[in-house]
């Protein structure tokens, strides 16, 4: 499969990050229209009632700045997601939800885990490691990319800061390394040159004969012998034309 076929553009590239960002603020909305507090729907770890939270948790913010900051991270890694990785973009979304709200529910500390920060990290995580995985170039350039715009993300796999959800984080972080790992997906062959072939032999290429050992183009050269700089003969062959007996 070409890079032309793999690597196309699609409705989902724009709806599913769009859906996310329609939903968390539209829970937002809700929450402040009708003066209610639903964070108690968050992941409480170890805990029956805290179970709810696994699904509903991304979806639920404790304030403005909390939903803002995690608006345009999980718009650009989820549209970046469907773009480079549509064929496992959706499995990668619904297992990441769900193994790193399990994994928040077993090591967190008993309080509210809330926030869409985890699904944030499972999908930094899953395009770093996936890209640096399949070694396929625009993949890794993509790796890189994370890492520039995200790459302080990880000091807060850490409990450095009061108030965070370190947890969620780290489970987060987790859950896309695994995926990465596992979830298999087709990436289109690299194109490879003459040279960079196994079996290329560079006497043979006729190519590099019109090079000199400094790089240096030459203009002539004797394709038959190789012979660099060499007098270009040029035979003309014609026919005298035989004109009839009456014409002088």
């Amino acid at each position: 499969m070409s890079d032309e076929r793999y690597f196309r553009f699609s409705n989902r590239v724009l709806i599913a990050p769009m859906l996310s960002i329609l939903l968390i603020w539209s829970v937002f909305w809700f929450e402040i229209r009708f003066q209610v507090n639903l964070n108690d729907l968050g992941i409480y770890p170890r805990t029956l009632s805290g179970l709810k939270g696994i699904l509903l948790s991304p979806v639920l913010h404790g304030s403005l700045e909390h939903l803002y900051n995690n608006t345009l991270p999980l718009l650009i890694l989820m549209a970046s997601l469907f773009y480079f990785y549509r064929d496992v973009a959706l499995r990668v979304v619904l297992i990441g939800i769900l193994f790193s709200g399990i994994l928040t529910w077993i090591i967190g500390r008993p309080s509210f885990h809330i926030g869409a920060s985890g699904v944030i990290y499972v999908l930094a995580s899953f395009i770093f490691f996936k890209g640096i995985f399949t070694k396929h170039y625009r993949l890794v350039a993509l790796s890189m990319m994370v890492v520039f715009l995200y790459g302080g993300l990880l000091w807060y796999i850490f409990p450095i800061k009061e108030g965070i959800s370190w947890e969620g984080h780290l489970s987060g972080f987790i859950t896309g390394l695994l995926l990465a790992v596992f979830v298999k997906t087709s990436v289109p062959k690299p194109v490879k040159y003459v040279w960079e072939k196994e079996d290329y032999n560079e006497e043979q290429d006729d190519f590099l004969k019109h090079f000199d050992e400094d790089g240096n183009f030459i203009e002539n050269i004797d394709e038959e012998t190789g012979d660099a700089n060499a007098e270009i003969k040029i035979t003309y062959h014609y026919k005298k034309d035989r004109k009839s007996p009456d014409e002088k």
